[in-house]
């Protein structure tokens, strides 16, 4: 793929893989994909986590930056930001998230 034609949403589908193993839920549907900006050499991803005290942070930031890495091989830079501000809510979730986590009406 060439780096000219990532887009936004596409770097969005290949995190649908990365699962958050507290919920058991992919951090899109968790609502914790806060931002992606792309160029034709560099990916950005703010990330946030349910909680900044998880022992899993720097293993989910990880999984973030090399599904990335390996989904968009042509992309020098892949850099991974953890936000905590705004905190996570369950008000992120989407409603594939809220379905399944049993939250949907």
């Amino acid at each position: 793929m060439n780096a000219y034609s990532v887009t936004p949403e596409q770097i969005r589908a290949s995190l649908a893989s990365v699962i958050e193993p507290g919920f058991g839920v992919n951090i899109v549907d968790l609502g914790l994909v806060y931002a992606i900006h792309a160029t034709e050499d560099r990916i950005d991803i703010d990330l946030t986590l349910p909680r900044p005290d998880s022992p899993l942070v720097a293993s989910i930031a990880a999984d973030v930056e090399q599904t990335v890495r390996a989904a968009f091989e042509d992309v020098e830079t892949v850099e991974v930001s953890l936000i905590w501000d705004p905190p996570w809510s369950f008000d992120r979730l989407t409603d594939k998230g809220k379905e399944a986590l049993g939250l949907e009406r």
